[in-house]
């Protein structure tokens, strides 16, 4: 069953963090991967580029609107997500809790729809 992690970043302990530290969650989400590429669970991973990148489309009645920045103000942000194939949600959520980013956020675990 396939499962999304969304990573979301709080951006109230992002913050805070040093070049350093951000480069050892690199470093151990780099490894992570691979990880459940060992294992074969993983599917996909990305990460995203900030905040201030984002871009929201609205189409309402036909006709779209696009505003600069994330959907709607939030101290939490979706910063990536990693796409895996796993039996169940217990297994899904035993990944998301060995997600590195985790510790300066929070994993969004829900199953991918099948048409």
């Amino acid at each position: 069953m396939k499962f999304m992690c969304n990573v979301i970043v709080d951006n109230d302990i992002a913050d805070t963090l040093s070049p350093a530290d951000w480069a050892d969650i690199g470093e151990k989400s780099l490894a992570y991967d691979r990880a459940l590429m060992d294992r074969g669970v993983f599917i996909a991973a990305q990460a995203l580029h900030g905040r201030e990148t984002a871009r929201t489309v609205r189409v309402r009645h036909g006709v779209a609107a696009v505003t600069d920045g994330p959907f709607m103000e939030s101290k939490e942000v979706i910063a990536g997500f990693i796409l895996i194939d796993v039996p169940d949600i217990d297994a899904a959520m035993e990944v998301a809790r060995n997600i590195p980013m985790a510790s300066v956020g929070a994993v969004e675990v829900r199953p991918v729809m099948v048409f």
